[in-house]
Protein backbone atom coordinates (compact mmCIF):
# COMPACT_ATOMS: atom_id res chain seq x y z
CA UNK A 1 0.00 0.00 0.00
CA UNK A 2 2.52 2.17 0.77
CA UNK A 3 4.00 2.26 -3.18
CA UNK A 4 0.36 3.33 -4.35
CA UNK A 5 0.21 6.74 -5.46
CA UNK A 6 -2.89 7.23 -3.13
CA UNK A 7 -5.42 9.16 -2.36
CA UNK A 8 -6.63 9.35 -6.10
CA UNK A 9 -9.16 11.14 -7.64
CA UNK A 10 -10.34 11.05 -11.15
CA UNK A 11 -13.54 10.61 -13.53
CA UNK A 12 -14.73 7.05 -13.36
CA UNK A 13 -13.52 5.02 -16.96
CA UNK A 14 -10.97 7.45 -17.24
CA UNK A 15 -7.33 5.95 -18.01
CA UNK A 16 -6.16 5.22 -14.34
CA UNK A 17 -2.51 5.81 -13.15
CA UNK A 18 -0.21 2.51 -13.74
CA UNK A 19 0.73 2.14 -9.89
CA UNK A 20 -2.65 1.39 -9.33
CA UNK A 21 -3.03 -1.15 -12.15
CA UNK A 22 -2.33 -4.52 -9.45
CA UNK A 23 -4.91 -2.89 -6.76
CA UNK A 24 -8.53 -4.62 -7.33
CA UNK A 25 -11.16 -1.65 -8.15
CA UNK A 26 -14.52 -1.43 -10.11
CA UNK A 27 -15.67 -2.26 -12.55
CA UNK A 28 -13.86 -5.29 -12.04
CA UNK A 29 -14.59 -7.18 -8.72
CA UNK A 30 -13.07 -6.48 -5.31
CA UNK A 31 -12.05 -9.65 -3.02
CA UNK A 32 -13.87 -10.64 -0.20
CA UNK A 33 -11.33 -9.56 2.52
CA UNK A 34 -8.06 -7.38 2.39
CA UNK A 35 -6.03 -7.68 5.11
CA UNK A 36 -8.51 -9.63 7.34
CA UNK A 37 -11.01 -6.79 6.75
CA UNK A 38 -14.50 -8.06 5.03
CA UNK A 39 -15.32 -6.15 2.28
CA UNK A 40 -18.08 -2.86 2.74
CA UNK A 41 -20.25 -2.30 -0.38
CA UNK A 42 -23.21 -0.50 -1.02
CA UNK A 43 -24.96 1.63 -3.77
CA UNK A 44 -27.52 4.71 -2.37
CA UNK A 45 -29.78 6.56 -4.74
CA UNK A 46 -31.27 9.64 -2.95
CA UNK A 47 -34.05 12.03 -4.50
CA UNK A 48 -34.61 15.40 -3.06
CA UNK A 49 -37.44 17.67 -4.15
CA UNK A 50 -39.45 20.10 -2.69
CA UNK A 51 -42.55 17.40 -2.71
CA UNK A 52 -40.75 13.99 -2.29
CA UNK A 53 -38.11 12.81 -1.02
CA UNK A 54 -36.63 9.55 -0.96
CA UNK A 55 -33.94 7.01 -1.10
CA UNK A 56 -32.99 3.22 -1.57
CA UNK A 57 -29.85 1.25 -1.02
CA UNK A 58 -28.73 -2.24 -1.43
CA UNK A 59 -25.63 -3.07 1.15
CA UNK A 60 -23.73 -5.84 1.65
CA UNK A 61 -20.92 -6.29 4.95
CA UNK A 62 -18.91 -9.26 4.17
CA UNK A 63 -21.54 -12.36 2.92
CA UNK A 64 -24.55 -10.26 4.49
CA UNK A 65 -26.85 -8.45 2.61
CA UNK A 66 -29.08 -5.30 4.09
CA UNK A 67 -31.36 -3.00 1.59
CA UNK A 68 -33.15 -0.19 2.95
CA UNK A 69 -35.63 2.33 1.42
CA UNK A 70 -37.62 5.47 2.79
CA UNK A 71 -39.95 8.06 1.42
CA UNK A 72 -40.41 11.44 3.03
CA UNK A 73 -43.87 12.94 1.48
CA UNK A 74 -42.81 16.42 2.50
CA UNK A 75 -47.42 17.23 1.43
CA UNK A 76 -49.20 15.08 3.97
CA UNK A 77 -45.63 15.47 6.38
CA UNK A 78 -45.31 11.13 6.22
CA UNK A 79 -42.45 8.94 6.63
CA UNK A 80 -42.55 5.68 4.94
CA UNK A 81 -39.24 3.36 5.19
CA UNK A 82 -37.95 -0.57 5.77
CA UNK A 83 -34.87 -1.71 6.53
CA UNK A 84 -34.89 -5.26 5.82
CA UNK A 85 -31.98 -8.43 5.88
CA UNK A 86 -31.58 -9.42 2.80
CA UNK A 87 -32.62 -7.91 -0.44
CA UNK A 88 -36.28 -7.69 0.07
CA UNK A 89 -38.37 -5.00 -2.29
CA UNK A 90 -35.69 -3.11 -3.50
CA UNK A 91 -33.78 -3.95 -7.00
CA UNK A 92 -31.18 -1.57 -7.95
CA UNK A 93 -29.10 -1.21 -11.28
CA UNK A 94 -27.55 1.34 -13.30
CA UNK A 95 -30.18 3.57 -14.74
CA UNK A 96 -32.70 2.00 -12.59
CA UNK A 97 -33.72 1.75 -9.41
CA UNK A 98 -37.51 0.20 -7.82
CA UNK A 99 -39.18 -0.76 -4.61
CA UNK A 100 -42.08 -2.83 -4.15
CA UNK A 101 -43.12 -3.38 -0.19
CA UNK A 102 -45.17 -2.73 2.35
CA UNK A 103 -47.43 -0.27 0.00
CA UNK A 104 -44.83 1.39 -1.28
CA UNK A 105 -43.64 1.00 -5.39
CA UNK A 106 -40.99 3.55 -6.69
CA UNK A 107 -39.89 2.98 -10.72
CA UNK A 108 -37.12 5.85 -11.22
CA UNK A 109 -35.10 5.72 -14.63
CA UNK A 110 -31.92 7.56 -13.87
CA UNK A 111 -29.81 9.67 -16.81
CA UNK A 112 -26.64 8.49 -15.14
CA UNK A 113 -23.08 9.82 -15.72
CA UNK A 114 -19.34 8.67 -15.60
CA UNK A 115 -19.09 10.18 -12.21
CA UNK A 116 -16.29 11.36 -10.02
CA UNK A 117 -14.23 8.58 -8.10
CA UNK A 118 -11.84 8.43 -5.28
CA UNK A 119 -9.46 6.22 -3.92
CA UNK A 120 -8.41 6.30 -0.50
CA UNK A 121 -6.55 4.79 2.22
CA UNK A 122 -8.22 2.98 5.17
CA UNK A 123 -5.89 2.27 7.79
CA UNK A 124 -3.38 -0.88 5.85
CA UNK A 125 -6.38 -1.37 3.43
CA UNK A 126 -8.38 1.37 1.02
CA UNK A 127 -11.76 2.48 -0.06
CA UNK A 128 -13.08 3.09 -3.57
CA UNK A 129 -16.08 5.02 -3.91
CA UNK A 130 -18.21 6.70 -7.03
CA UNK A 131 -20.43 9.65 -7.01
CA UNK A 132 -22.77 11.03 -9.11
CA UNK A 133 -24.65 14.59 -8.26
CA UNK A 134 -27.97 16.00 -10.13
CA UNK A 135 -28.51 13.30 -11.61
CA UNK A 136 -31.78 13.27 -13.58
CA UNK A 137 -34.32 10.80 -12.18
CA UNK A 138 -38.01 10.45 -14.07
CA UNK A 139 -41.06 7.50 -13.09
CA UNK A 140 -43.28 7.14 -10.28
CA UNK A 141 -43.57 6.79 -6.68
CA UNK A 142 -47.16 4.81 -5.72
CA UNK A 143 -47.83 5.45 -1.75
CA UNK A 144 -50.71 3.54 -1.44
CA UNK A 145 -52.23 3.25 -3.67
CA UNK A 146 -51.60 6.72 -5.06
CA UNK A 147 -49.35 7.37 -7.67
CA UNK A 148 -47.38 10.39 -7.53
CA UNK A 149 -45.16 11.40 -11.08
CA UNK A 150 -41.98 12.25 -9.66
CA UNK A 151 -38.82 14.21 -12.41
CA UNK A 152 -36.03 15.22 -9.79
CA UNK A 153 -32.81 15.32 -9.27
CA UNK A 154 -30.49 12.37 -7.32
CA UNK A 155 -27.42 11.82 -5.63
CA UNK A 156 -25.74 8.65 -6.44
CA UNK A 157 -23.05 6.55 -4.37
CA UNK A 158 -21.20 3.63 -5.23
CA UNK A 159 -18.85 2.33 -2.15
CA UNK A 160 -16.42 -1.00 -1.96
CA UNK A 161 -14.17 -0.43 0.85
CA UNK A 162 -12.48 -2.07 3.48
CA UNK A 163 -13.40 0.34 6.58
CA UNK A 164 -11.46 0.08 9.83
CA UNK A 165 -13.49 -2.10 12.29
CA UNK A 166 -14.38 1.09 13.36
CA UNK A 167 -15.27 3.89 11.60
CA UNK A 168 -17.62 7.15 12.10
CA UNK A 169 -18.40 9.69 9.42
CA UNK A 170 -20.89 12.58 8.88
CA UNK A 171 -21.89 12.69 5.25
CA UNK A 172 -24.35 15.06 3.49
CA UNK A 173 -25.68 14.89 -0.10
CA UNK A 174 -28.15 17.52 -1.61
CA UNK A 175 -29.58 18.95 -4.43
CA UNK A 176 -31.06 22.28 -5.40
CA UNK A 177 -30.79 25.40 -7.02
CA UNK A 178 -28.87 28.89 -7.29
CA UNK A 179 -30.29 32.60 -7.13
CA UNK A 180 -29.14 32.42 -10.40
CA UNK A 181 -30.68 29.55 -11.76
CA UNK A 182 -27.50 27.18 -12.44
CA UNK A 183 -28.43 24.08 -11.20
CA UNK A 184 -26.64 22.58 -7.67
CA UNK A 185 -25.49 19.07 -6.39
CA UNK A 186 -22.96 18.10 -3.26
CA UNK A 187 -21.67 15.56 -1.41
CA UNK A 188 -19.61 16.89 1.67
CA UNK A 189 -18.05 14.05 4.38
CA UNK A 190 -16.33 14.31 7.49
CA UNK A 191 -14.31 10.84 8.30
CA UNK A 192 -13.85 8.68 5.08
CA UNK A 193 -12.47 9.53 2.20
CA UNK A 194 -11.99 12.89 3.02
CA UNK A 195 -8.07 13.21 2.92
CA UNK A 196 -6.99 17.43 2.22
CA UNK A 197 -7.15 16.54 -1.33
CA UNK A 198 -7.77 14.21 -3.93
CA UNK A 199 -10.89 13.39 -1.81
CA UNK A 200 -14.90 12.53 -2.38
CA UNK A 201 -15.85 15.80 -1.89
CA UNK A 202 -17.49 17.01 -4.84
CA UNK A 203 -19.83 19.85 -5.77
CA UNK A 204 -21.83 19.74 -9.29
CA UNK A 205 -22.98 23.06 -11.03
CA UNK A 206 -24.86 22.52 -13.53
CA UNK A 207 -23.25 19.14 -14.16
CA UNK A 208 -19.83 20.20 -13.67
CA UNK A 209 -17.85 18.47 -10.61
CA UNK A 210 -15.34 20.89 -8.95
CA UNK A 211 -13.46 18.69 -5.73
CA UNK A 212 -14.61 20.64 -2.45
CA UNK A 213 -12.51 21.49 0.65
CA UNK A 214 -12.38 19.69 4.09
CA UNK A 215 -15.84 19.95 5.73
CA UNK A 216 -16.95 20.58 9.20
CA UNK A 217 -20.48 18.95 10.27
CA UNK A 218 -22.00 20.75 13.70
CA UNK A 219 -22.53 17.93 16.52
CA UNK A 220 -26.18 17.70 15.69
CA UNK A 221 -26.32 17.68 12.03
CA UNK A 222 -27.84 21.51 12.11
CA UNK A 223 -24.76 22.71 9.28
CA UNK A 224 -21.52 21.84 7.67
CA UNK A 225 -18.92 24.40 6.71
CA UNK A 226 -16.19 23.95 4.19
CA UNK A 227 -12.64 25.25 4.64
CA UNK A 228 -12.52 26.29 0.82
CA UNK A 229 -15.34 29.00 1.88
CA UNK A 230 -19.28 28.22 2.05
CA UNK A 231 -21.49 26.78 4.87
CA UNK A 232 -24.93 25.58 5.05
CA UNK A 233 -27.75 25.67 7.14
CA UNK A 234 -29.86 22.65 7.62
CA UNK A 235 -33.46 21.53 8.85
CA UNK A 236 -34.55 18.92 9.60
CA UNK A 237 -37.98 17.61 8.65
CA UNK A 238 -38.07 14.09 9.24
CA UNK A 239 -35.28 11.31 10.36
CA UNK A 240 -34.07 7.55 9.51
CA UNK A 241 -32.72 6.31 12.43
CA UNK A 242 -31.35 2.65 12.94
CA UNK A 243 -29.65 0.96 15.60
CA UNK A 244 -27.96 -2.50 15.93
CA UNK A 245 -26.31 -4.51 18.55
CA UNK A 246 -25.00 -7.88 17.48
CA UNK A 247 -22.08 -10.18 18.50
CA UNK A 248 -19.69 -8.30 14.82
CA UNK A 249 -22.17 -5.63 14.21
CA UNK A 250 -23.03 -2.33 16.53
CA UNK A 251 -24.00 0.40 14.37
CA UNK A 252 -26.07 3.97 15.67
CA UNK A 253 -27.09 5.31 12.02
CA UNK A 254 -29.21 9.03 12.11
CA UNK A 255 -30.07 10.30 8.17
CA UNK A 256 -32.64 13.14 8.63
CA UNK A 257 -34.48 14.15 5.55
CA UNK A 258 -34.05 18.14 5.46
CA UNK A 259 -34.26 21.86 3.33
CA UNK A 260 -30.81 23.57 2.94
CA UNK A 261 -29.79 27.77 2.93
CA UNK A 262 -26.33 29.17 2.81
CA UNK A 263 -23.70 29.00 0.32
CA UNK A 264 -21.35 27.26 -1.76
CA UNK A 265 -17.74 27.60 -2.77
CA UNK A 266 -17.09 30.25 -4.80
CA UNK A 267 -19.92 32.78 -3.01
CA UNK A 268 -22.81 29.71 -4.68
CA UNK A 269 -25.67 31.33 -2.88
CA UNK A 270 -28.66 28.72 -2.38
CA UNK A 271 -32.07 29.69 -3.69
CA UNK A 272 -33.20 26.76 -2.82
CA UNK A 273 -31.82 23.30 -1.45
CA UNK A 274 -32.98 19.55 -0.30
CA UNK A 275 -31.29 16.80 0.95
CA UNK A 276 -29.76 14.71 3.65
CA UNK A 277 -27.24 15.26 6.28
CA UNK A 278 -25.70 12.03 8.05
CA UNK A 279 -24.12 10.83 10.94
CA UNK A 280 -23.05 6.99 11.18
CA UNK A 281 -20.95 5.45 13.75
CA UNK A 282 -20.28 1.41 13.39
CA UNK A 283 -18.09 -1.39 14.52
CA UNK A 284 -17.93 -4.04 11.72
Amino acid sequence: MDALPLPYRGRFGDIRPPALAGLPLPPAPMPPRRGGRPLKAWRYVGVYGPELMLCLAAVRIGPARQAFWAVWDRRAERLHERTVTGRGGVRIESGRAQVRDHGIEIDLALEESAGIEAVCRSGAAYAWTRKQGGVVARGGVRIDGVTHALVGHAVIDDTAAYYERHTHWRWSAGVGRAGDGRELAWNLVAGVNDPPERSERTIWVDGVAAEAGPCAFADDLSGVSIADGGSLRFRSEAVREHRRNLLLVRSSYRQPFGTFAGALPGGIELAEGYGVMEEHDVRW
